[in-house]
C-alpha cells in the first residue's frame, strides 16, 4: 500500500488530570468513503505497516503509547513482533471469543512488553482470566448507559485493570466518570477544542498576544525585551526554555536579550505562539491543546506550498502557520476572532482565512480540522479541490509530528 492510499489519524487519550498519554491510531483507505471497513485485519495491518514505513513509530506517537485495533488473525500473527511492545496497546475487539489459544496469545504478548487492552467492552464472568492479564478496558459510554456504569466499574474494581471511558462528549460525561474511577478518558470532549470551557486570557496571554504583533511587526530588539520584562512570569518560562533545550551553548542564559539572541526571532516566535496555550492551563504542555495547535499549525505550514493557489508565493508557508495557531485561539479563550484579528493587524488573506474560512489558507484550515476530527470521507474530495496529493498531505502530517516531538 503506496502513501496516496491511505489516511492515519490520532485520537488523543487523556489521564485523570486531562495530560495527554496516548493516542489511539485510526486508518481508512483513501478509496473508501464509508465509515465501515470491510476488512478490519487488512485495515489494521496497513496501519502498522504505514506507521513503520512511511512515518515511524516515534515520529507519529512522540513519547506517548499508540493503541491499535487487533482482529484474531493478526493477533496471532508474529508481524506484531515488528513493533516497539513498550510503546504499543493492543486493543483485543469485542468480537474475539475467549479461547486457551487467545488467553494464551495475550500471556505471551505481555511478556514480550506489550500492554493489552479491551475495546468497546462490558464485564462479564466469561473474561475473568482475560481481566488477570489485560492492563486496560474501555468501556463505551454509548453501549453503557450512565445508571449502569456504578456497577461495572465496581464487578471490575476486583481485577487489575485500568478503565478507560471511550466516546466521551460532555463535560458531564467526563465529571461522571471521574467521580466513579475510571483511569483514562477518550472522545471529542478532548479532541475538539470549540467543547471544552472557555477560559479568559490572563496577563501573560494578553502580553504574548503583544509579542506575536511585535514579532510580525518585526520590532526592534529592545520593544521585544521590555514586553518580557512587563511579565516576570513570562520571563521566567522563557529563560527556563532556552535553559533547557538544546542550544549546544556551555553557559546558561540569564538574561532576555541574550535569549532572544540564542534561540532567534523565529525560534522564539512558534514558542509564543504555542505558549498561549499553556501559558494557564495547569497541564503546560501535556495539554491537548497544545498538541492540536503545534500539528495543526505546522500541518498548514507544509502544506502551503503543494496548494494551487499559494505555491510560489513566499511568504505562503509562514501564514499558513499563524492562521492555523490562531484559528484555535478563539475557541479557547473568551475572545472573539474579530479581536484577535483587530489587535494583531494581520493581512487580508489571514484575516478571511480565519473570519470565514476564504482563500486558500482558509481551505487549508478546512483540511486540518477534517483530519482532526477524523472525517475521512470529506477530506479526500478537499484535497482534490485544493490541488494537493495524498502523499503531500502524509508526508506534512509526518512531518508536523515529528516536529512537535522535537519541541517537545
Amino acid at each position: 500500500m503506496t502513501a496516496e492510499n491511505y489516511f492515519l489519524g490520532r485520537q488523543p487519550i487523556l489521564n485523570r488530570n486531562e495530560e495527554l498519554v496516548a493516542y489511539e491510531l485510526l486508518f481508512r483507505s483513501s478509496g473508501s468513503r464509508t465509515a465501515d471497513v470491510s476488512d478490519a485485519s487488512h485495515a489494521t495491518a496497513s496501519v502498522i505497516i504505514n506507521t513503520l514505513t512511511s512515518f515511524g513509530i516515534e515520529e507519529i506517537l512522540g513519547k506517548y503509547k499508540g493503541f491499535i485495533n487487533l482482529e484474531f488473525e493478526l493477533l496471532m500473527d508474529d508481524s506484531l513482533n515488528l513493533l516497539p511492545g513498550y510503546q504499543v496497546v493492543i486493543e483485543l475487539l469485542e468480537t474475539l471469543e475467549v479461547t486457551p489459544a487467545l488467553v494464551e496469545r495475550c500471556r505471551f504478548l505481555k511478556e514480550n512488553g506489550f500492554s493489552l487492552a479491551l475495546d468497546d467492552h462490558e464485564y462479564s464472568p466469561i473474561y475473568h482470566e482475560l481481566y488477570e492479564i489485560v492492563d486496560i478496558v474501555k468501556v463505551d459510554l454509548i453501549l453503557n448507559p450512565a445508571k449502569e456504569l456504578a456497577e461495572m466499574v465496581r464487578q471490575f474494581r476486583c481485577f487489575p485493570v485500568q478503565l478507560l471511558a471511550e466516546k466521551v462528549e460532555t463535560l458531564e460525561e467526563f465529571t461522571l466518570c471521574l467521580n466513579l474511577g475510571f483511569d483514562l478518558f477518550q472522545g471529542y470532549y478532548f479532541a475538539k477544542p470549540s467543547v471544552l470551557e472557555k477560559k479568559r486570557m490572563d496577563d501573560s496571554g494578553t502580553a504574548m498576544l503583544k509579542l506575536m504583533r511585535q514579532f510580525g511587526e518585526d520590532a526592534e530588539l529592545d520593544e521585544i525585551e521590555k514586553t518580557f520584562r512587563g511579565d516576570a512570569g513570562l520571563t521566567y518560562k522563557l529563560l527556563m526554555l532556552v535553559n533547557s533545550v538544546g542550544t549546544g551553548i556551555r553557559s546558561k542564559i540569564g538574561s532576555v536579550r541574550h535569549a532572544v539572541s540564542i534561540l532567534g526571532r523565529q525560534q522564539l516566535k512558534r514558542w509564543t505562539q504555542l505558549a498561549l496555550f499553556a501559558s494557564s492551563d495547569k497541564r503546560g504542555m501535556e495539554s491537548p491543546l497544545v498538541e492540536m495547535a503545534a500539528v495543526r499549525a505546522r500541518f498548514m505550514e507544509n502544506m502551503a506550498p503543494s496548494h494551487k493557489c499559494l505555491r510560489g508565493n513566499h511568504d505562503s508557508s509562514e501564514k499558513a502557520y499563524m492562521t492555523g495557531i490562531l484559528s484555535i485561539l478563539g475557541e479557547v479563550y473568551e475572545i472573539s476572532m474579530d479581536e484577535v484579528v483587530e489587535k494583531l493587524n494581520l493581512s487580508e488573506d489571514v484575516r478571511m482565512a480565519l473570519l470565514s474560512h476564504q482563500g486558500g489558507l482558509g481551505e487549508l484550515l478546512h483540511v486540518a480540522k477534517l483530519l482532526e476530527e477524523l472525517d475521512f470521507d470529506r477530506l479526500g474530495a478537499f484535497l482534490d479541490e485544493s490541488g494537493i496529493s495524498h502523499e503531500e498531505m502524509i508526508r506534512s502530517q509526518k512531518q508536523a509530528f515529528a516536529w512537535r516531538k522535537e519541541i517537545d
